[in-house]
């Protein structure tokens, strides 16, 4: 038997923490005490607290550390693991892009902003409700079945205003065509005439929100007034290549004077 002292000094684990752990039910002392409270473990507890103390390391639940602990099937903990390592590396990533806006947002620039009016547009288009959270994959799938009508012209994505406000709403990719084929999702759209107030975001689309505001703080400061869904023209991205430095993307907001 060690006492809580001796088992703490073996495993480098605090006495706080196997009380902690104690207490939640992850480790439980192989006895205690009645008459003094002390607590007692054997060694063949050792590897466990060990694997609890790594496991808490990564921010594992409690209820998926038992998981681990409960399981005799080692894929079985592997899955669990390798669950929460994917959700590790998707806050990471969150942070990345997090940090990216933020270094921006604290080193102003101006944004170069033309104000452009475009004809109707004919296009080739697959268009879905979608949540923002999916747009990404959405695209790339979209822009997939787009690509294979072998269409010549810069891509372009049509955005309701609702998806960034309600976090669900219209989008709708599209490729130029006079004549637009159909074909599986695939069906011809005519965008409508409009003045645009255009910015062009350069590099990874992590910090495309930054832009998003410049341009729209250029709008207000001119008493212009949004007027329709966002479009985005991607004149170099990620089908283009893999250079996230390289991609050129077209931020054009349909803009009204407000009188006054």
């Amino acid at each position: 038997m060690l006492t809580v002292g001796e088992f703490a000094r073996l495993t480098h684990l605090s006495i706080r923490t196997l009380r902690r752990y104690h207490d939640s039910g992850l480790l439980v002392p192989d006895r205690v005490d009645e008459a003094t409270g002390y607590r007692y473990y054997t060694p063949a507890q050792i590897p466990n607290a060990q694997v609890i103390h790594r496991l808490r390391e990564l921010d594992l639940p409690l209820a998926e550390v038992r998981r681990v602990l409960d399981s005799e099937d080692p894929d079985e903990r592997a899955r669990i693991v390798a669950a929460h390592l994917r959700r590790l590396e998707d806050q990471l990533e969150q942070t990345r892009r997090a940090v990216v806006s933020l270094r921006q947002l604290l080193a102003p620039e101006p944004v170069a902003v033309e104000l452009r009016r475009v004809p109707p547009l004919t296009v080739a288009a697959i268009e879905a409700v979608v949540d923002l959270g999916d747009v990404l994959s959405w695209y790339s799938g979209a822009m997939a079945e787009l690509d294979a009508m072998a269409l010549q012209g810069t891509p372009g994505g049509v955005y309701d205003n609702a998806l960034f406000t309600e976090g669900r709403g219209s989008a709708l990719v599209y490729l130029p065509s006079a004549v637009p084929p159909t074909g599986g999702r695939v069906l011809p759209v005519t965008l409508p005439a409009a003045e645009l107030a255009v910015a062009v975001h350069e590099g990874a689309h992590d910090a495309i929100d930054v832009t998003y505001g410049r341009l729209g703080r250029w709008a207000a400061e001119h008493s212009l007034a949004i007027g329709g869904p966002v479009r985005e023209h991607y004149l170099c991205g990620p089908r283009d290549t893999a250079d996230a430095a390289s991609w050129r993307t077209e931020i054009a907001w349909p803009v009204f004077t407000v009188a006054g």
